[in-house]
């Protein structure tokens, strides 16, 4: 197969296999040369290929035009405040909300045969709106069971302003109704606080995407929880502790190195 070399690696660039066997015979259609799984997995390395889990972009996010103003929202209105409160002289938090609904979270495990786990009936959801502080990780939140709302923003937006009195704050959020409404632009002038709307199509630029992730994989990947009380206590307790209990993990996740998509090659396969 390595005589082969050149024009297989040009074939899987454009048709990444998702199986070895699938490469195997995608290998022997190109070349006509048949070669067990094993040697299959092995010539595969020798290219350089692994297995790696395929990412997802936002819809728009490789518009050009849309790459663009990225750049320039993060370099003149985010990078600028984030320096301030580096130097401690602002407040920058990211918000947003996330929606866990009771069931199964399947992930990848080590184990010596195939396990199971039960999946919970109905459809619970427990809402959670965040706020997490760019600088000491700290996390703020309004739960409920029903819905999101802009009455949740303003009780957040009530809770940062006392949390910080007197301190100059900034908010980075998205642009979802519920929060870039009249109540809740009229409760940030009050409160004298800043909100900074994020570009569309920018969930790589609010941090705090990162840390519902660190929740999902601590708390609910391959694990059971048979009662809805349950299951929110251990959503409750992971997040109010995550910036105590995992502060160095949550350093270098939520660090200010933010996504671009500018060189990410796209497939269509």
């Amino acid at each position: 197969m390595d005589t082969h070399a050149a024009s297989l690696e040009t074939y899987f660039k454009a048709h990444p296999p998702r199986t070895v066997a699938e490469a195997q015979h995608a290998i022997q259609e190109q070349t006509g040369i048949h070669r067990s799984p094993t040697q299959v997995q092995a010539f595969l390395k020798r290219l350089g290929m692994k297995c790696r889990k395929v990412g997802c972009v936002p819809g728009r996010a490789t518009d050009p035009d849309k790459q663009a103003e990225q750049a320039a929202f993060q370099a003149q209105e985010l990078e600028p405040r984030l320096a301030e409160a580096q130097a401690g002289k602002r407040r920058v938090l990211f918000m947003d909300a996330a929606h866990f609904v009771l069931g199964a979270y399947l992930s990848v495990v080590w184990c010596f045969t195939r396990l199971f786990i039960a999946s919970p009936s109905g459809r619970q959801r427990f809402n959670v709106l965040g706020a997490v502080e760019a600088v000491t990780k700290e996390i703020f939140t309004v739960t409920n069971d029903t819905y999101i709302h802009a009455e949740s923003v303003c009780r957040l937006l009530t809770q940062l302003a006392a949390r910080y009195t007197h301190e100059t704050i900034t908010i980075v959020l998205d642009n979802a109704r519920y929060q870039k409404c009249a109540l809740v632009l009229q409760q940030a002038a009050q409160l004298n606080i800043e909100l900074l709307f994020l570009p569309s199509y920018s969930p790589h630029l609010n941090l705090i995407e990162r840390l519902w992730r660190f929740v999902r994989k601590e708390c609910l990947y391959s694990k059971y929880y048979p009662k809805f009380d349950g299951f929110k206590q251990a959503l409750t307790e992971c997040i109010q502790t995550a910036h105590t209990k995992h502060r160095d993990e949550l350093e270098t996740l939520l660090a200010w190195n933010f996504q671009s998509f500018e060189n990410v090659k796209i497939s269509t396969v």
